[in-house]
């Protein structure tokens, strides 16, 4: 296996994490009772238990790399996450982004926000 690092996220709540990111194709890879790994194609994210957890004053980010960002971005929008600029969860455009590359945001239900960008190789 090749080396590689994988963000861990918080999640208030595990079945609603599986809920939100299985509406855009992540299927579950493992889970305990305080450890969700989620998978869709190459992309890994994995999840601790936080109940606790804020979204309104998350800090948490990860950067989401995809070759059809398009695609990826359709599916999270129809799996009913709005572009809206004050809610949590919501989506932001994909533009071409002054460092030079097309991405998009998702903010998910726990605050963490993903970087979606396009892999240019």
């Amino acid at each position: 296996m090749a080396d590689r690092a994988v963000p861990n996220l918080p999640s208030r709540d595990f079945d609603a994490t599986v809920a939100f990111y299985g509406g855009f194709g992540f299927d579950v890879s493992y889970r305990d009772g305080g450890w969700l790994i989620v998978t869709r194609g190459g992309v890994v994210l994995e999840f601790f238990l936080a109940p606790e957890h804020d979204p309104y004053e998350s800090w948490f980010m990860a950067s989401v790399r995809v070759n059809d960002l398009d695609a990826l971005y359709a599916a999270v929008r129809a799996s009913g996450v709005p572009e809206q600029s004050a809610v949590i969860p919501r989506l932001v455009p994909v533009a071409l982004q002054e460092w030079g590359h097309r991405a998009g945001f998702l903010i998910d239900p726990d605050g963490t926000q993903l970087h979606l960008i396009e892999d240019a190789g």
